[in-house]
């Protein structure tokens, strides 16, 4: 039977994240978004991921609370590949390291102020 758990975007718009488990246990991520708003949602993407490798993860749009988790997944080495449309990845591709830069300055400050 398979299973579908809700990672994000539970009580709040932001940080789609959902895990669908299939019967045969492939693992596949639906959005990887990060969460944004309220610093408490937003420390929320510097949690440990805990749910191990995916087989896959698929984008249904490239707005950033969909996408914006995906550089760290790979970063990590836990996903095999992502699947979109063309215009998702089109879209993807520019905002993406626009949101890496983005979390690489936040990561910064953190460090300078001993959060992290």
């Amino acid at each position: 039977m398979a299973s579908l758990t809700f990672l994000g975007a539970a009580q709040t718009v932001t940080g789609s994240r959902h895990l669908l488990t299939t019967a045969s246990g492939n693992r596949v991520l639906i959005d990887a978004g990060l969460f944004q708003g309220r610093k408490e949602l937003r420390l929320r993407n510097w949690a440990p991921w805990t749910s191990g490798k995916l087989d896959a993860v698929v984008l249904t749009h490239a707005h950033i609370d969909h996408t914006g988790f995906l550089p760290r997944l790979c970063a990590q080495g836990l996903v095999r590949r992502a699947l979109c449309t063309e215009g998702t990845r089109d879209l993807a591709w520019l905002l993406l390291p626009d949101s890496g830069h983005l979390q690489e300055e936040e990561a910064r400050y953190a460090n300078r102020r001993g959060n992290s």
